[in-house]
């Protein structure tokens, strides 16, 4: 026998989004230059967009001569209609879900085609006992705030019980520069009350919570963040595997031996070692245009670019 492995296209997916009508290029080009077929079911807030878009898309390749169906878009934006779709598992190969936890949790308990789970983004840091202060509030602010609505934003925090004392009190005055509301275990809270800002003022009460249950697994995708309070690296990872979506994890540490240990026992589809979350992007990895993150195990992990819109016979 002489044996070969072959890239071939995975056919016909289907992708369910919300109100982003750059996914609608995005996704079709994706789709076409990998030779699959796409068919969109975008959200009402965006359906005219949409429209316009897929109808500029058509006439392109009907004037190249290719059928036109290579991308198809469902005008009816209703529930009921994306029930239906998720059901099509004779005709769509795979389905990709774009948007918030509810989409995302429909999509994965409705569907009846094989998905790819993306999106949903509990991002931690965990800064260790050996972290640089400096360094670790760098971090914090681009991750958290350079653009709080993405899914490879950071929204919890994990901080060594050796460290919090001196460390929340600058975290927590550099945060409020930005208005970020802070919701602690009672350590950290207390820590950061300590405070008075470099002006000489309080800091701003409003901005400070004492955490429940909830927050440790919330993405707020806003000016807010939890901070946990533990006493090893071992219960940080815990805590991060528990309350984690398998997204994109940090840890601050000059200790390296600290950093092997958190990037191998985290179980998430990015980890990183003083760098912030925001790098999880296909781009940054060098990958390309990327059709999602994803937060599973198969097919795909992380950000995945055309490659993964790929599969492959034997021939």
């Amino acid at each position: 026998l002489m044996i070969g492995q072959k890239r071939v296209p995975l056919g016909v997916i289907g992708i369910i989004y919300e109100a982003r009508p750059n996914v609608t290029a995005d996704a079709f080009a994706l789709c076409f230059k990998t030779g699959n077929v796409v068919i969109l079911k975008g959200g009402s807030d965006a359906i005219h967009s949409n429209t316009a878009i897929v109808n500029c898309i058509r006439e392109a390749l009907k004037a190249c001569g290719i059928t036109e169906d290579a991308i198809q878009l469902i005008q009816d934006t209703s529930r009921e209609t994306a029930a239906e779709f998720m059901k099509l598992n004779r005709y769509v190969d795979v389905l990709i879900p774009r948007g918030g936890r509810g989409l995302i949790k429909a999509v994965v308990n409705q569907s009846t085609i094989p998905v790819i789970e993306t999106g949903t983004g509990n991002c931690h840091i965990y800064v260790d006992e050996s972290a640089d202060f400096d360094m670790a509030i760098r971090i914090i602010l681009n991750a958290k705030t350079q653009r709080i609505g993405v899914c490879n934003a950071c929204e919890s925090l994990v901080i060594h019980e050796k460290i919090v004392d001196a460390f929340m009190p600058e975290l927590a005055a550099a945060l409020q520069q930005k208005d970020v509301s802070i919701h602690a275990d009672e350590k950290s809270l207390a820590a950061a009350e300590r405070r008075e800002t470099a002006n000489g003022g309080e800091l701003k009460k409003e901005l400070l919570a004492a955490a429940t249950e909830e927050d440790w697994g919330r993405e707020y995708l806003d000016y807010m963040i939890s901070v946990k309070t533990v006493s090893s690296l071992d219960e940080a990872i815990a805590h991060i595997n528990r309350y984690g979506t398998m997204h994109s994890e940090v840890i601050i540490a000059e200790d390296a031996d600290a950093c092997e240990r958190f990037l191998d026992a985290v179980d998430a589809s990015a980890v990183y070692a003083n760098a912030s979350t925001r790098f999880t992007d296909g781009g940054e990895f060098g990958l390309g245009a990327e059709i999602g993150i994803s937060t599973q195990k198969l097919h795909a992990r992380g950000p995945f670019a055309a490659e993964a819109l790929t599969t492959y016979k034997y021939k």
